[in-house]
């Protein structure tokens, strides 16, 4: 079911609503004081993002989140990342800068740490495990060149791991070479799984290393062979380079981990697209602070 912007708006129309959502997704429903021990009724401090115990004591629930040092309003915050989740290729720092109303500037970096946040909940998806598609390619840079080289057009290269049925990774590696990619691979797919790539021979120890694998050629013109081909991952780059060029228009190799990252994200989630945005909410929880 999606989550539709008037429901975003009703649910936080203002700053206040947005901290009470972080205390609780921080604290719990039933806060206890750390100072007096009991069950607390939090009240809100005014001009502050921080809530007072009856017995004096302060809490402040964006400490050691995004939000801390930021004097952008928690409304604001919540409105990228509410944009960010919701449509199917991100938005670009200008789009965030005109809905929002902010600099440039501020709608580069608040893109970037909801990026980050992506790639963190990214991470606490397990190992892989079954049948994986393992593939790599080529993003940006110019369109000559040839070969699977770092200087391949000037391209950054980016391995890919997809689980079907589950999530994918992306990571940006230096080359193709076979002692680049094999720890990559052991690290995020299960021994025992069975893996699906292309003709690259730098996949062809896997077996050495417990994994069934099968491989398409696609310099023959091959795409399937029997159970093995690597489609699901084609598609993830197809989206993925689809969403830089019409969106973003232009990644720098210096942050394109990034937009490797939030499009993992929305992919990981979309069997749950409504609840990509709560998802992103409660990333803040997951370190659980005491309320003191």
């Amino acid at each position: 079911m999606k989550y539709t912007h008037r429901q975003f708006i009703d649910e936080f129309p203002n700053d206040a609503a947005c901290l009470a959502k972080i205390m609780e997704l921080r604290c719990g429903k039933e806060p206890v004081c750390a100072k007096c021990g009991k069950v607390s009724q939090f009240t809100p401090i005014q001009g502050r993002r921080a809530y007072a115990c009856s017995c004096g004591h302060h809490v402040y629930p964006c400490a050691g989140t995004v939000f801390e040092k930021s004097s952008t309003s928690l409304q604001l915050w919540f409105h990228a990342m509410y944009l960010m989740t919701s449509t199917r290729n991100g938005v670009s720092a200008k789009e965030l800068e005109r809905q929002l109303g902010v600099t440039y500037k501020t709608a580069w970096r608040m893109g970037h740490e909801i990026r980050k946040l992506m790639a963190e909940r990214n991470k606490l998806n397990g190992p892989m495990s079954g049948h994986v598609e393992v593939d790599e390619t080529y993003v940006g840079g110019k369109a000559h060149g040839k070969g699977r080289g770092p200087r391949a057009g000037g391209k950054t290269i980016v391995l890919g791991m997809l689980q079907r049925g589950g999530h994918v990774k992306g990571q940006i590696v230096p080359d193709v070479k076979r002692h680049t990619l094999r720890p990559i691979i052991r690290e995020n797919v299960q021994e025992g799984s069975t893996i699906s790539t292309d003709e690259l021979r730098s996949y062809a120890v896997l077996p050495s290393h417990g994994y069934e694998h099968g491989s398409v050629n696609h310099s023959a013109g091959q795409y399937v062979n029997g159970r093995f081909h690597v489609n699901g991952m084609e598609n993830f780059w197809k989206h993925l380079k689809g969403g830089i060029r019409s969106t973003h228009i232009h990644v720098s190799r210096k942050y394109l981990q990034n937009y490797v990252e939030e499009f993992g994200f929305r992919y990981n989630n979309r069997k749950e697209a409504g609840a990509m945005f709560y998802r992103m909410l409660s990333h803040l929880a997951q370190r659980q602070t005491e309320v003191g």
